[in-house]
């Protein structure tokens, strides 16, 4: 299950690639799953998705999962970075950004908090 942090926890701009996203980190165990709307903060996307994973391995193997799920589901042009070392992987899916972490470099750059601008957590995804 994943929060989301935004204005009211409005629609996504693009709803099946988020829940193709949302289903591959749930079913490979990832953690403390966030959904961050970034309409109207960044030009970057439309929402961010902060998630952890127990160890680099961990990291490594759900990033290589969701980047197989995403070229399977026709959004071939996802842009990777960090998986060599698996402290924290980015996945750019175009609408939507993945960031993987260990919780220690998590909590480190603490990117909710960042991109959240104050507001509270809103609700949760199903």
């Amino acid at each position: 299950m994943a929060s989301h942090i935004g204005a009211g926890a409005p629609a996504a701009a693009n709803p099946a690639l988020l829940h193709l996203i949302l289903d591959v980190l749930d079913d490979n165990k990832a953690e403390e799953t966030v959904v961050i709307d970034l309409r109207g903060k960044s030009a970057l996307a439309d929402e961010m998705v902060i998630s952890s994973a127990r160890s680099n391995r961990h990291v490594g193997a759900i990033a290589d999962k969701l980047v197989e799920e995403l070229k399977k589901g026709g959004h071939g042009k996802v842009v990777v970075e960090g998986l060599p070392h698996c402290d924290w992987v980015l996945i750019d899916a175009g609408d939507v950004i993945v960031h993987l972490f260990r919780p220690e470099v998590r909590a480190f750059y603490n990117l909710e908090k960042m991109w959240s601008a104050g507001r509270p957590v809103e609700g949760a995804l199903s």
